[in-house]
């Protein structure tokens, strides 16, 4: 398997509001940046959009390590609420559990990847998030 490293991250002007996400992919020496958004969302919405369009545009199966300042994303994988959620029909103990949609868009990237999400502190001295954060915020503006 192909080892690629991604960065993802989103922006949200008010929440709702408007939004954009960004993603950086790195294999070997190749770098690929992507960004979109939505005119109205959340920033979770997009902190999870950023991680599935990442994911997807690989292809074929791949050994990921994905760096997200998300911890709605990172706690979601890591701390296997995710699993929690789909096996309680996307239920929580204080209601349901937001984004059911993107979450389960996610579910069969992460049956095809082998990944692995680290937690980084966002808005910090990461070149690769920082970057992921310009993507993000520019693609929000365009909604502004």
């Amino acid at each position: 398997m192909k080892k690629v490293t991604v960065y993802t991250d989103g922006a949200c002007s008010g929440n709702p509001g408007p939004g954009g996400w960004g993603a950086v992919l790195l294999y070997g020496d190749k770098r690929r940046e992507m960004s979109g958004g939505e005119a109205r969302t959340t920033n979770n919405r997009m902190e999870l959009t950023g991680v599935i369009e990442a994911l997807g545009a690989l292809t074929e199966p791949c050994e990921v390590t994905l760096y997200t300042d998300s911890k709605y994303v990172s706690d979601a994988i890591n701390k296997r609420w995710l699993n929690s959620w789909v096996r309680q029909n996307w239920r929580k103990k204080d209601g349901e559990v937001k984004n059911p949609d993107l979450w389960q868009a996610l579910l069969p990237l992460l049956s095809r990847h082998k990944v692995s999400f680290v937690w980084v502190k966002g808005h910090a001295e990461n070149e690769h998030n920082n970057r992921c954060d310009e993507l993000a915020v520019e693609y929000r503006l365009r909604f502004e």
